[in-house]
């Protein structure tokens, strides 16, 4: 039997894929409306969290944050069986993450902390990448039934809150690369240049491949060899900035970037590669 808590979005769609493949489902939501609406597919719903776990060998769990699952959790434990194992799939701080493998361990449970990269269609087809790291024996043991949940599960070692770690670096680059397609649309606004003029560009063009090449180049602190130099950057940086504000726009991500360019060029840094802006991250 398996316990699901979490019924937005992505954990609805997981116990879904999980009922086709004929599975039994306990669920359980804060807002009680959206487990009881998982009975027409096949699940089990509960009005308390305690119940819905009981009988599970295994819970899973999408929730908030740190404080709600913390939370969730402490009401749920009443209904646990002896040797249970719960799997968060909740974006939690990588401290949080750690705290509870203990946490729990200590009181005679198993917490495996496995954050995913999915959105709820993904979960629906049960396409995507799970992030898990931890006891290397139980993972070898769950990453069966894990990887049918996603597909491709991705083990980053012993270390309990890596994985968790991991999620937010993966977030962390997607909100920057959704702001810097913000600030592409609104410069392409401010230069009468339309979003699928933008989208041809980029059907040819990935500005997105050359990430890993950007890492090699900001590890390898070859900075004294530049391709772009700083002070090149920096005035493509001035267009940008002038040409959405002519054009009655703002941009968003640009100027900060612009000011810690401003920065490293106070220090001499201006005929150096301008990927030395990041010099202090490594």
């Amino acid at each position: 039997m398996i316990a699901f808590i979490g019924m937005g979005h992505l954990g609805s769609n997981f116990v879904k894929a999980m009922l086709k493949k004929g599975q039994q489902v306990q669920v359980w939501n804060k807002t009680a409306s959206k487990a009881k609406a998982l009975e027409a597919f096949g699940a089990k719903a509960f009005d308390n969290v305690a119940d819905a776990v009981k009988g599970a060998s295994t819970i899973h769990l999408t929730l908030k944050d740190d404080d709600t699952v913390n939370d969730v959790l402490e009401m749920a434990s009443a209904g646990f069986e002896p040797g249970v194992i719960i799997i968060d799939h909740t974006t939690t701080s990588a401290a949080g993450a750690a705290e509870r493998t203990e946490g729990w361990k200590k009181r005679g449970y198993t917490y495996l902390h496995a954050p995913v990269f999915m959105g709820p269609q993904n979960a629906l087809e049960s396409t995507g990448t799970m992030l898990v790291s931890g006891d290397q024996e139980l993972i070898k043991k769950l990453e069966p039934e894990l990887a049918k949940m996603t597909g491709k599960v991705m083990n980053f070692g012993t270390d309990n809150n890596k994985a968790a770690g991991m999620k937010l670096i993966g977030n962390l680059l997607l909100i920057a690369m959704t702001a810097g397609v913000a600030d592409a649309l609104s410069l392409g606004k401010a230069l009468d240049i339309s979003p699928d003029n933008i989208a041809t560009l980029l059907d040819s063009w990935n500005p997105g491949a050359m990430i890993p090449m950007r890492l090699k180049k900001i590890t390898s602190n070859t900075f004294d060899q530049p391709t772009w130099e700083l002070n090149m950057a920096r005035k493509d940086a001035r267009l940008m900035i002038e040409g959405a504000r002519q054009g009655g726009s703002r941009l968003m991500a640009i100027p900060s970037i612009a000011s810690e360019m401003d920065r490293w060029i106070e220090k001499g840094h201006g005929h150096d590669d301008w990927t030395v802006i990041a010099k202090d991250a490594v």
